[in-house]
């Protein structure tokens, strides 16, 4: 029997009946291709990777350990729902620790989530009707964009411009679409300009938010990979916690990229609302995970011991970037460089856009970036490319720098 019938079956949200049908390419599908192109055709050349967005090590020996103890309880096996209290009053430690937010409930304002991913995609399940708006910063993470969507909602672009220090302009936004909007998204440390968000500007975004009712939704996932100063938390600001959440994710801070956990804090209606959609997606993330979280949040050394070297890396690349022309900044937090692609190359090859440039990188020098063309053409270099230990971090950099170098970019 023929399943042909199933393609006038999707829905629309995904295509409908185009769906699988779109011949266009997305940028990390070419990044993809021109890699395996690079490799088939420099088989002997090793491809530079500073393109990717997730760390290139494992989770601390000691998290691991407390895993493989966990896991072997009989009492760990079942269902977890919506977290376990041990995991909460955790929160409220190290929230209190390394961010110096003080006073949160347990109870009622915490809860875990199977990675960031998933929270930000449920949130507009949470709050978006059809017609409602989100306010998303870009360039950005889009997921909470896509799911406002497919919610029947319509997205705000904010963009990030060099000018503005990566922040957005809130009084740029018109007022038909403060009316309309709902959730106001931010990312700081910010992924992919490394910007950190200020004091000053928190206590803004949170007059704002009260001023034009809307619910603000703070992506913390680099919040404690910062490099000038302690660690800061929206919910430091005064009166944040009434009008918004933040999310926080053990990926990056803690190595813990595959094992899937992260926690939303913050306003308690909020997170009662996100607590009964999550309950008809999932059933919680493994009691033995959650409690290798416990054992890692009451070590924030560890992500002390990463911000280090990220910090290490980081500067090595500005100045190498530098060397080459290239118009480098030490980024506030993350693990990510945000620079200006290139205009010109060899002094006869121009770029349109910075996913030619990428591309071309690829190809020509087996160097690996992200391209991001939404507010201006930039190229993002990220600190988590392999390498063990600070001789070989020194040598990978350098290996760019001379490959760099024979290209003859111009800015």
């Amino acid at each position: 029997m023929s399943d042909e019938y199933i393609q006038s079956l999707f829905a629309e949200r995904i295509g409908g009946e185009g769906f699988g049908k779109d011949t266009k390419v997305y940028k990390f599908e070419k990044i993809k291709r021109a890699k395996a192109e690079a490799k088939r055709t420099h088989p002997h050349v090793e491809l530079l990777d500073f393109g990717v967005g997730e760390p290139d090590e494992m989770a601390f020996p000691l998290v691991v350990e407390a895993l493989k103890h966990e896991c072997a309880k009989p009492e760990n096996r079942g269902y977890a729902d919506n977290g376990i209290d041990e995991l909460k009053a955790a929160v409220v430690t190290y929230m209190d620790s390394v961010f110096g937010v003080r006073g949160i409930d347990p109870d009622t304002e915490v809860i875990h989530s199977i990675g960031s991913k998933p929270a930000l995609a449920m949130l507009p399940s949470v709050f978006i009707n059809p017609g409602d708006v989100t306010l998303m910063t870009t360039p950005g993470y889009p997921v909470i964009a896509t799911h406002t969507v497919w919610n029947g909602g319509r997205v705000v672009n904010l963009p990030l411009s060099e000018e503005n220090g990566f922040l957005p302009d809130l009084d740029a936004i018109s007022a038909a679409d403060r009316k309309a909007a709902k959730l106001l998204y931010l990312n700081y440390p910010n992924n992919p300009t490394g910007a950190v968000a200020t004091p000053e500007f928190f206590e803004k975004v949170v007059e704002f938010a009260r001023a034009n009712s809307i619910i603000v939704v703070q992506d913390a996932a680099y919040a404690a990979l910062t490099f000038n100063n302690k660690p800061f938390s929206f919910l430091s600001t005064p009166g944040a916690k009434e009008v918004g959440i933040e999310i926080h994710s053990f990926s990056k801070a803690y190595n813990m990229t595959g094992w899937r956990l992260a926690f939303l804090v913050g306003s308690p209606k909020v997170i009662s609302g996100f607590a009964n959609v999550k309950d008809n997606y999932d059933s919680g993330q493994f009691v033995a995970i959650q409690k290798a979280g416990v054992y890692a949040l009451n070590h924030p050394e560890i992500t002390e011991k990463i911000a280090a070297k990220y910090k290490r890396r980081l500067a090595l690349m500005v100045e190498a970037l530098k060397e080459c022309g290239v118009s480098a900044v030490m980024p506030g937090g993350s693990f990510y460089l945000y620079v200006k692609a290139p205009i010109r190359a060899k002094r006869s090859i121009e770029f349109k856009s910075a996913e030619e440039v990428s591309e071309f990188l690829i190809k020509e020098a087996q160097i690996s970036t992200v391209p991001w063309d939404d507010v201006g053409h930039f190229l993002r270099f990220s600190a988590t490319f392999a390498a063990k230990g600070n001789a070989a971090e020194i040598k990978a950099i350098d290996e760019m720098k001379d490959r760099l170098k024979g290209l003859e970019l111009e800015f």
